[in-house]
């Protein structure tokens, strides 16, 4: 999907790129979109997403989902609707793999207590630390820090940000991935995908996850309406699966109807609403309010999803004891980095020697923002001789 005859108007074309901020030559088999994921795909931080928690750690499992599987399955899902409405599957690949790079240790336990550690150093976002691991701190080319994204990639990645923070990429980089949050504009189709595909992958493995664990039950899913449906009709057309030796099979193919309807119905609706705006460009899209979107109804039934995951998995008491013990290991060696910092990598205590506090302070969250969840375990360790996890 490369020609402006197969993409929408309103899609992202790569030769339409608004560019890379250091300027390089065209690759002559790839466009730009597809040499940001292949960019991606070979970054260290990319690597370092298996060993990174999505909601149980690394040590707790090994079929449980990892940073890393969770982006190639947004990925996935954003390709099978970029198809459908004709934007740029590229670049909805890019952004999906990309979006988590930032993401500390610990999943949201670790960025929580990353960002409390900084709350006098500019605060930690994971949206804008993954900006920085594709802006900065991956070490790869030898004309520039980071990846050198293309700018459409590096709006997809930020999907959130402080207005303060904001300010400061303007300033850094006047119109660029800061300037639409001052302007309250969207990103592109292809980013508004992304953020959706997120949320419909994350609802539907964190499912199978906690039914695996054993913290939540297929009786407790059968309160809610968008998973129940599915397992109805699943059991129905197959009833051996209703035996207690059918239930693993029973909830994949529930869960595999239940991201068909939503992926299903993301297309419709944004269909109808892309029909109402009738956006001619990508800046048409800017400008107009958020066009990829669920129904009204299935938005209901998501958010009642979302609220049933919270209360019955992720603050699920076994989950938050195991993510009080991930957030003192964080603490701690933000504690001791900022003392010592000779004792991080030498690069990293490179950085942070002969500094402002808050520049160390900054090299110490870049440090442990990168770190998987064993190696923060084993530093933690070594650094307190307290072993708390695994």
């Amino acid at each position: 999907m490369t020609k402006n005859t197969v993409l929408a108007c309103y899609a992202c074309d790569p030769a339409l790129t608004r560019g890379r901020r250091f300027p390089e030559p065209l690759a002559p088999t790839r466009t730009d979109y597809q040499r940001d994921r292949d960019r991606i795909v070979h970054s260290s931080a990319f690597r370092r997403l298996v060993y990174k928690t999505q909601v149980f750690l690394n040590h707790e499992g090994d079929l449980f989902r990892t940073r890393l599987t969770h982006s190639l399955e947004v990925a996935q899902l954003g390709r099978s609707v970029a198809r459908s409405l004709r934007i740029n599957e590229d670049l909805v690949e890019a952004i999906s793999l990309a979006h988590d790079l930032g993401h500390t240790p610990f999943g949201h336990a670790g960025q929580d207590a990353l960002n409390a550690c900084m709350a006098d150093y500019g605060g930690f976002e994971h949206n804008l630390q993954s900006l920085r691991v594709v802006d900065a701190l991956e070490e790869r080319y030898p004309q520039f820090d980071g990846l050198n994204l293309t700018f459409e990639t590096r709006e997809g990645i930020l999907k959130h940000c402080s207005r303060l923070h904001a300010e400061q990429l303007e300033a850094a980089e006047p119109g660029g991935v800061g300037q639409r949050f001052l302007l309250r504009q969207q990103p592109s189709l292809e980013a508004q995908l992304c953020n959706l595909a997120d949320e419909i992958a994350y609802n539907a493995h964190d499912i199978d996850d906690g039914v695996r664990s054993g913290l939540i039950t297929m009786a407790q899913l059968r309160e809610l309406p968008l998973f129940d449906r599915y397992r109805a009709e699943a059991q129905s057309e197959f009833p051996p699966l209703g035996a207690a030796d059918g239930q693993r099979r029973l909830l994949y193919e529930a869960i595999r109807r239940m991201l068909s309807a939503q992926v299903y119905d993301v297309i419709a609706a944004t269909n109808a609403a892309l029909a109402q705006v009738q956006p001619a460009s990508v800046q048409d899209v800017r400008a107009a309010p958020a066009l990829v979107q669920f129904s009204a109804d299935m938005r209901v039934q998501s958010q009642a999803l979302k609220h049933f995951l919270l209360h019955k998995l992720y603050r699920h008491p076994q989950v938050v004891q195991v993510m009080d013990k991930a957030q003192q290991v964080v603490r701690e060696l933000f504690a001791c980095y900022v003392a010592q910092p000779q004792t991080m990598k030498a690069g990293f205590a490179q950085r942070a020697d002969g500094v402002s506090e808050r520049e160390r302070a900054r090299a110490v969250a870049d440090f442990i923002a990168g770190m998987t969840d064993r190696y923060a375990a084993r530093e933690h360790e070594r650094l307190t001789g307290q072993r708390l996890l695994g």
